[in-house]
């Protein structure tokens, strides 16, 4: 009888962390998993020294925005309280978008300027003549009707394009192997830049109600690909659609792998860069549920940087 207990509890104990995982989220270690800086895309590297820069003068010029604009300072930490989220979060996206991705403007007027361009420009969310609006009612994603916010919505239909289209022929007509925001979503050129933040029409669809309810923003409709191009590169609307998306990286983190990823801003940094936070929790719980140690998220190239910058970057605060 002895024995059968010890056996039992050693049992328990060898999954000690596991009931505390299940029932209540599990605080991310701060800091990097990797010691070093997994690989910066090929693209981004081209990009960079297309332009004559470097990623260290790019982190340089956004640092100096945020250090010097205190303006958008200002946003960045009211809006951070309206979502319940600490303002590094927010600065660690903007300043992985601009190292990587777009060169920061001077300031935050040369934003508004940049988005008082679209004003009046007349485009369509559509793929090879054929708008989202009505792709998206065919049969197949009729399992996404039900679906009650935009959030769940929209990346059911992500899930549908996903399995039913990608890099597929349908009805006698073939479709991209790229992803669904490229196809439907992008009606510039590529790399054309979408503001402060960087947001992507789909995602801004995706948040549209968290954004609305939260902030007071109109929702977005995708027939209205103007009035979502407004909200991603105004300022006064993009930073919102910016938190909101790091507050759905923490939620579903913490209801889907049971892990919060509050304190780790290179883990909200490298979900803002890649995306889809839903798949991955879901992947990294899928991971802990057979092992008897915790998994932790790991930060792409891009969270590494604000994670080695940390010190840096608060001292904005």
């Amino acid at each position: 009888m002895r024995r059968i207990l010890i056996t039992l509890l050693l049992a328990v104990a060898s999954f000690s962390w596991m009931p505390a995982y299940a029932d209540a989220a599990t605080a991310v270690p701060p800091g990097n998993r990797n010691a070093e800086q997994p690989p910066v895309p090929g693209a981004s590297v081209r990009r960079t020294r297309g332009t004559n820069s470097t990623f260290e003068r790019k982190y340089q010029k956004v640092r100096e925005l945020l250090a010097t604009d205190t303006k958008l300072m200002a946003k960045i930490k009211s809006t951070a309280r309206a979502y319940g989220i600490d303002p590094i979060h927010i600065i660690g996206a903007l300043v992985g978008e601009h190292t990587y991705n777009v060169d920061a403007y001077d300031g935050l007027q040369s934003y508004y300027v940049k988005a008082a361009s679209y004003a009046g420009q007349s485009f369509r969310f559509a793929y090879d003549g054929e708008n989202v609006d009505d792709f998206v009612a065919r049969p197949q994603f009729d399992a996404c009707k039900g679906k009650g916010d935009s959030y769940s919505l929209w990346t059911c239909r992500e899930d549908v394009w996903e399995d039913d289209f990608r890099g597929k022929t349908v009805g006698g007509k073939s479709y991209p192997d790229n992803r669904f925001s490229a196809v439907f979503f992008q009606p510039f050129y590529a790399g054309q830049t979408f503001g402060l933040g960087q947001v992507n029409p789909l995602t801004a669809l995706e948040l549209s109600d968290l954004v609305s309810r939260t902030s007071g923003v109109a929702k977005l409709d995708e027939k209205d690909a103007g009035g979502v191009y407004k909200a991603i590169m105004d300022p006064d609307l993009s930073l919102a659609f910016v938190a909101a998306s790091i507050r759905k990286s923490i939620d579903d983190y913490r209801s889907i792998a049971g892990m919060d990823i509050s304190g780790n801003p290179g883990i909200t940094a490298t979900l803002y860069n890649l995306g889809n936070s839903r798949k991955r929790a879901a992947a990294l719980a899928a991971k802990n549920r057979g092992s008897s140690q915790p998994v932790w998220p790991e930060e792409n190239y891009y969270g590494w940087l604000i994670n080695d910058k940390l010190s840096d970057l608060k001292s904005l605060l």
